[in-house]
Order: C-alpha cells, then sequence, then structure tokens
C-alpha cells in the first residue's frame, strides 16, 4: 500500500518510514529536513513544511494512509499542530481523498488530561501545557472534520528497542496508567494500523 508519512525525518516518522519500506509498502515522506535514509525503490522525499499545502498535496496523494508524526522540540507556545491538521484537511477535501489517517499526539491531549497522575499534570502545566493544548485542537479538528482517522497518544517515549509487546488502552478509566513506551513500539503500532486499522474513531493510548 502507500503511505504517507508526515515529519518523517527524526524519531517516531523516521522509524515508521523505516519500518513500513521494510515491510514492502510504498512510502512518500514529508518533513522540513531531508529524511536520513539510503535511496530506495519505494521511497519518495518530499521537502516541505505540513503547513505548505502544495508540499502536503504532493506527499498525500494517492495515499490509502496517512501517518501525522509532526513533533516540536522547544516547549514554547505553538499553532504547528492545528495549522498543519487545517492544512491536511483542507488538501484532502481539495482532491477527494480519503485515506485513513493515524495521528500522533500524546497522552495529556484532549480530555486525556486529567487521567495523568498528579505529579505529571504539574510537570505537564508547567513545562508543555501550550503545546498540548495545540495538540488538542488538531484532534478536535481532525475529530470533527473527517471520517477516518485515529488519535494514538503514547505515554512519555523513550529510545528503547522495539518488543512488540505494550498495553493499548482505548478507554479513559480513572486510575489508569500510562507510562513509558519507545519510541520503536509506537512506529510498530503506528504503522500495524495503516495496515489494518483497528481502533478507527478512538484515542489509543499506549504504555508497557
Amino acid at each position: 500500500m502507500k503511505i504517507a508519512v508526515l515529519g518523517a525525518s527524526a524519531g517516531i516518522g523516521l522509524q515508521c518510514t523505516r519500518l513500513a519500506l521494510q515491510q514492502g509498502h510504498e512510502v512518500v515522506t514529508l518533513s522540513r529536513r531531508v529524511v536520513p535514509l539510503p535511496d530506495h525503490a519505494q521511497l519518495t522525499r518530499v521537502q516541505g513544511s505540513a503547513t505548505d499545502a502544495r508540499a502536503v498535496r504532493s506527499a498525500v496523494e494517492g495515499a490509502e494512509a496517512v501517518l501525522v508524526t509532526l513533533g516540536v522540540k522547544s516547549p514554547l507556545p505553538t499553532t504547528m499542530f492545528s495549522d498543519s491538521s487545517r492544512i491536511l484537511l483542507q488538501v484532502l477535501k481539495e482532491i477527494g481523498s480519503s485515506p485513513t489517517l493515524i495521528v500522533l499526539t500524546g497522552f495529556g491531549a484532549g480530555d486525556s488530561w486529567s487521567y495523568n497522575s498528579f505529579p505529571v499534570r504539574i510537570l505537564f502545566t508547567l513545562v508543555l501545557k501550550q503545546v498540548y493544548e495545540d495538540k488538542a485542537v488538531q484532534e478536535q479538528r481532525i475529530a470533527a472534520g473527517y471520517p477516518r482517522w485515529e488519535m494514538v497518544r503514547p505515554g512519555r517515549l523513550t529510545n528503547g528497542s522495539m518488543t512488540g509487546r505494550y498495553r493499548v488502552l482505548d478507554t479513559l478509566v480513572e486510575g489508569m496508567k500510562v507510562g513509558a513506551i519507545s519510541r520503536a513500539d509506537v512506529a510498530q503500532f503506528l504503522v500495524a494500523q495503516a495496515e489494518q486499522p483497528t481502533y478507527l474513531g478512538k484515542y489509543p493510548a499506549l504504555s508497557y
């Protein structure tokens, strides 16, 4: 199948790209920086911003699934998540396409905020609140304006290896514990959901 990866130059997006190629998929990447992978017959790189409609169109046209793995390095206020979601929905409407959207956000976005432990809520309030507020807008915009989506909310990300053994929690329950998970395992989940989406319209949280 043809998979588009938005935000593919590092982290989970890069791991998704590598894994999807290994599994025989055609992959189109969109990133500001060059995706650091060897040339591959099934890989097409689009260099540009996820808020540039022309670049987004080049990446997603003909895709059967779109993995949205965008991230920011700074805790400063941002509108990148909400802006990019608006552009993506606009482009998909213009080209008349409806691929499955697998959107990486994080546990703490939207209504999951209050289900974090008290220390984590304090940390988020002091450091990451404004970033997660924009991720919440991203979730709301896509959920309200598009028919086929999953919002994937991993816990604290690590650089550990892929295990394939983790919990998928698709219901918010008082006292739930969402802890660490490796970027490699998150990538494995995203690619698997692109191949066969089993959480459409849901907000699966990932944790060991």
